[in-house]
């Protein structure tokens, strides 16, 4: 993974883990160990979707940078359905509090987005790789009569 990408992954996953882990520690206060824990696994569900996502967006910005909208846009819904999808399959577990898991997901999601939407802003990315041309005209190519 080049530098540029590492530096966004970390300023996204630092951020995160943080919201985790205060959600950790409050959820442990107000529901207990059972809460502690679905705080925990949501988080590590967030770190670990969102990362990935990162992962193959980068990867296809490089590979094919006319799909990077398009790829982003259906990233993101896979993303949010994945999510959805844990949230309704453990909606009644009895290994950690849903309720604790539903509010950390969300709120590590937030965490995640604004973190990552920062780190992109913040970043020197150029947006043309510089050539190594000095302003020169390029010959013409057509029939010079």
């Amino acid at each position: 993974m080049p530098s540029n990408d590492a530096r966004i992954l970390a300023q996204a996953a630092v951020p995160t883990a943080a919201v985790g882990a205060v959600a950790a520690v409050i959820s442990g206060v107000l529901a207990g160990g059972k809460g502690a824990i679905g705080a925990v696994v949501a988080t590590f569900l967030v770190i670990l979707f969102m990362g990935i996502g990162l992962y193959v967006l980068q990867r296809t910005a490089k590979s094919l940078p006319h799909l990077f909208q398009a790829m982003g846009l259906m990233l993101y819904m896979a993303q949010m359905l994945l999510l959805l999808a844990f949230l309704a399959a453990f909606k009644d577990t009895t290994l950690f509090s849903p309720k604790a898991f539903a509010l950390t997901l969300l709120a590590g999601t937030l965490a995640w987005i604004a973190a990552q939407a920062r780190a992109h802003m913040k970043a020197k990315i150029l947006y043309v790789e510089p050539g190594s041309t000095t302003g020169a005209k390029p010959e013409k190519s057509g029939h010079s009569s």
